[in-house]
């Protein structure tokens, strides 16, 4: 498995908004940032992980609609954790309550918080190791729910706040839980 490229930024020690306009200006290349403030570098997805996470994006975005009581955000949309990583799910979600609390200013930038509920999908070049840890990062940043999808072995690690990492093999939907209240995604579309 490939790992992303991760770069010291020790010396260059980047603000929030250099680094948004680093994003900005190299639209083709997705940046994340760890707490350490190192810069990772992550290459564009192959056609098969682009259209399963398209499938995740519709389901989670339908649902959302239909809802209203939160917004839905797909792979581009970043945040800006509490542990001071600048992170991109693959798929999130945040309650209403908490974009309302934004302001204008805030929701065009990394939005400064944790997504309540998160969804990573591995691609074939993933480390499994590295999406395991970014998926507990953001649980230990306020993240609820998160499901990190491995359509290659069709498992699903399910994260919540407090509890142990659940493994499910072979499910073909999953559930919002409280989290999301009715979200059903539908996993034989993703499979």
């Amino acid at each position: 498995m490939v790992n992303p490229l991760e770069i010291n930024c020790n010396s260059l020690q980047l603000t929030d908004e250099q680094f948004f306009q680093l994003c900005q200006d190299n639209r083709d290349l997705r940046f994340e940032r760890n707490s350490n403030g190192d810069m990772v570098i992550m290459s564009p997805t192959g056609g098969e992980t682009s259209n399963r996470n398209l499938k995740i994006i519709q389901q989670l975005g339908i649902w959302t609609d239909q809802d209203k009581t939160g917004i839905a955000f797909d792979s581009s949309g970043g945040f800006k954790l509490p542990n001071g990583a600048d992170r991109s799910p693959d798929a999130s979600w945040i309650p209403l309550e908490k974009w309302n609390n934004l302001t204008p200013q805030q929701r065009q930038k990394f939005l400064p918080l944790c997504p309540d509920f998160v969804i990573e999908l591995r691609s074939p070049t993933d480390s499994l190791k590295t999406l395991q840890n970014k998926m507990k990062e953001y649980i230990e940043n306020g993240t609820r729910l998160g499901w990190l999808i491995n359509p290659k072995t069709k498992q699903v690690e399910v994260y919540r706040q407090g509890k142990k990492v659940e493994i499910l093999d072979n499910s073909t939907t999953l559930s919002g839980e409280n989290v999301l209240p009715s979200f059903v995604l539908d996993l034989e579309l993703i499979w």
